[in-house]
């Protein structure tokens, strides 16, 4: 929040001539900011946050695979990947305490965005001795940008660098994925990086397969009122498409899409593989682009979800309750249980379900031998995480 003596625009003005400010914003002579009582009571040390025994266990038990250079863990639902004011928990630091081992420097989703890991601009898929003596550089103060995340309501396979050299590799393979795809280069050379997810919408798309191009910005609506639906924690920002780019800010998205099955009771079952990394990407371009919201979507498909229905249940669905009729507390409050096309609320269906990437220790192995190393020649290593069990049951139910 700032406040300021001298003309500004009037948009956005609260009776006490205050307005909130972003990041890109400019400041003028005479201007005050304001910051809120909560900044004050935030520690100025950072604590370690002790878990019990089964809240360790569940940390352990996310992991996928794990080599020198990285950390694969399948995201539950509902676990914020960032801390924040008012979020208690959150994997990064939960994996930064717990999924240490014996490594000198905790796991971490974040690479220097200012490094110059990919070495030349012609051949983005090359990684030379040049980053590594960038990251060893201590006075290097450079800002952290996120490899890649998931929103804190989807689920699914997600990367940690163990060390902050891999994890700025990392961020080259997923930085090189969009600047690729926006380039139009996604027809003709390999994909180093591949990610597939696994959506369940409402409705179905009117081809069975396709490439959704559409370019994607901040709705320009301030405040945006959704009846009896609370999305967000009470935050209204929303991604949406962008018609007009000469006079709207936006970022190009680009998201193949193909139906995997679908059921008589109108849903379908997509996989989704993004070609480049936007935020809201996917949720967007379900529901804007194919009209077809992800269930469990109230920011983007609440319309849809006005007219929510439940299934009449069959034999098997109360078979299927009946087993989850003493349902367990999991570890940080976790509701792992609920959430599928039976309840009057579901969760998001929306799970990152395979992933494709280079052999990011053996890339660095490389680096040893040679000046240089082309991720594009590496191997490649697969991962594939299990659907959250709201998403498996509803499978489960649509196939019964």
């Amino acid at each position: 929040m700032i406040t300021s003596d001298v003309g500004v625009q009037t948009k956005n003005i609260d009776l006490k001539g205050h307005f909130k400010v972003a990041a890109k914003d400019l400041m003028n002579l005479g201007d005050r900011i304001l910051l809120p009582i909560t900044v004050e009571e935030l520690p100025s040390e950072k604590h370690e946050y002790h878990c019990n025994d089964e809240e360790i266990n569940f940390v352990h038990n996310l992991e996928l695979y794990k080599d020198p250079a990285i950390i694969v863990v399948n995201k539950p639902p509902g676990l914020p990947v960032q801390g924040g004011i008012g979020i208690k928990r959150s994997l990064d630091e939960l994996a930064a305490t717990y999924l240490r081992y014996d490594c000198s420097e905790p796991p971490r989703l974040v690479g220097r965005g200012g490094s110059l890991v990919i070495a030349h601009v012609s051949r983005p898929k090359l990684i030379s001795h040049q980053a590594q003596g960038i990251l060893s550089n201590p006075t290097n103060q450079e800002l952290a940008y996120w490899v890649h995340r998931l929103d804190r309501d989807s689920s699914g396979i997600l990367i940690m660098g163990r060390t902050q050299t891999s994890a700025t590799i990392l961020h080259s393979i997923f930085r090189e994925k969009t600047f690729g795809a926006s380039n139009n280069d996604i027809d003709t050379k390999k994909r180093i990086l591949q990610r597939r997810y696994w959506a369940l919408v409402i409705g179905s798309p009117r081809r069975p397969r396709g490439l959704i191009s559409a370019p994607l910005g901040k709705s320009c609506s301030s405040l945006i009122f959704i009846p009896q639906v609370v999305v967000d924690d009470g935050k209204s920002e929303r991604i949406t498409i962008v018609d007009n780019v000469q006079t709207m800010s936006s970022q190009h998205a680009i998201t193949e899409y193909r139906v995997i099955k679908s059921s008589c009771h109108g849903y379908t079952w997509l996989e989704l593989s993004p070609l480049t990394g936007r935020k809201h990407q996917l949720r967007v371009h379900c529901a804007e682009v194919l009209r077809t919201p992800i269930v469990g979507d109230y920011k983007y498909g609440w319309q849809a979800h006005r007219k929510w229905k439940q299934l009449f249940q069959s034999n098997i669905e109360k078979n299927l309750d009946e087993n989850l009729s003493n349902r367990k507390t999991h570890p940080f409050g976790l509701d792992l249980e609920s959430g599928s096309i039976l309840d009057k609320q579901p969760h998001l269906h929306l799970h990152c379900k395979q992933m494709v990437l280079p052999n990011v220790s053996l890339a660095l192995q490389n680096l040893q031998l040679s000046a240089e190393c082309d991720l594009s020649e590496l191997e490649g290593l697969e991962f594939v995480a299990p659907l959250p069990s709201h998403m498996q049951r509803s499978w489960d139910i649509l196939n019964s």
